[in-house]
């Protein structure tokens, strides 16, 4: 029987919002909670767990040293139970047909090159079910390591032990607060950003896309400055760039997605690309179903069918459902049969 001093599984999630944004009034908006809902959250999980998690000013939230160090933990703990939950889901489903399970970030669902693969692959291969499974940066991590999905749509570089099938190459830019004198012009070099600190990523993120990310260290051989933030959202990043004058580099696309009149997005001259493309664990290369999403990858790419950016026009198919007109898509490649 669960004790009932012991933390419960919300309470975790809240922290893991409050110690991302470090600001009760953007955590309480995201988690559809008034601040006085989740600043009593967080005293019963302080409470429960009889640490201190946070230090609060009427200026400044912080994590402490023991809340930062917990965070590891917290996040093993709401992940596992989201893999109980999606496992039951799936169990329930039934065992009949092929599945394929994929995730995406909710900027990456956006995006042409993701929506024309999803909808190709399900026309070709009608009989395949495609789980769509929306996730942060590091419920993604976590989902493609521990298997609970097969592949993902991500920005590289991948860690290794993945493989990464490239779809699309864009410019990175920076964002910087509205108020930034920088922002005022209408192009930089990665040296005029030198004195501005980089809003950090969750730990979880690894460390050479953290480093591709920041661009750490620069050309020159200077280390990055991070903030005190554990980011796993693009939302979030945006956030703490424009209240801590901090800045982040992200896809060009971002200027499109996220429009915000507190932030500006400007190019960087010395700062190189960005690749889009689909992951998956390497062992998971002898699966047939990832070898044949691996092959439609590469034949829509080489037939130019997958631009950067987001979907453009009412012709573009619809996600997952492969129903109505049929692209001029490659030969399908075979899936199994059980």
């Amino acid at each position: 029987m669960v004790g009932a001093e012991d933390p419960a599984v919300h309470q975790l999630r809240s922290l893991l919002a409050l110690a991302e944004e470090l600001h009760f009034g953007r955590a309480a908006t995201r988690l559809y909670l008034t601040q006085s809902a989740l600043s009593q959250q967080i005293g019963t999980l302080e409470r429960r767990l009889g640490v201190q998690l946070f230090t609060r000013t009427s200026r400044k939230v912080q994590l402490t040293p023991l809340g930062r160090a917990l965070l590891p933990l917290v996040r093993n703990v709401v992940g596992a139970a989201d893999e109980l939950r999606d496992a039951a889901r799936h169990s329930s489903a039934g065992d009949d047909g092929l599945v394929l399970r994929i995730g995406l970030t909710d900027c990456a669902a956006t995006l042409t090159a993701t929506r024309r693969v999803i909808a190709t692959l399900t026309t070709l291969h009608r009989g395949l079910e495609v789980d769509l499974q929306v996730l942060d940066l590091v419920e993604q991590a976590t989902a493609l390591a521990v298997g609970r999905i097969d592949a993902a749509f991500v920005y590289g570089p991948v860690p290794a032990g993945f493989h990464a099938e490239p779809l699309t190459t864009e410019p990175r830019v920076v964002c910087l607060a509205a108020s930034d004198p920088l922002a005022r012009r209408p192009a930089l070099r990665l040296a005029d950003l030198a004195d501005r600190p980089m809003v950090g990523l969750a730990p979880e993120i690894s460390a050479v896309e953290r480093r591709f990310w920041a661009m750490d260290p620069r050309p020159d051989g200077t280390r990055v400055r991070y903030t005190g933030h554990h980011v796993t959202r693009v939302e979030s990043l945006l956030s703490a760039a424009s209240f801590d004058g901090a800045i982040a580099f992200l896809p060009a696309v971002a200027a499109e997605l996220f429009p915000r009149p507190d932030i500006r997005y400007r190019p960087v001259a010395d700062l190189a690309p960005c690749t889009f493309g689909l992951v998956w664990p390497e062992p998971a290369r002898e699966n047939p179903n990832i070898t044949a999403l691996a092959d439609l990858c590469r034949r829509l790419r080489d037939q130019g069918r997958l631009p950067a950016g987001t979907i453009q026009g009412p012709d573009e198919p619809t996600v997952p459902s492969g129903a109505g007109r049929k692209p001029s898509a490659p030969d399908a490649v075979p899936l199994p049969t059980r």
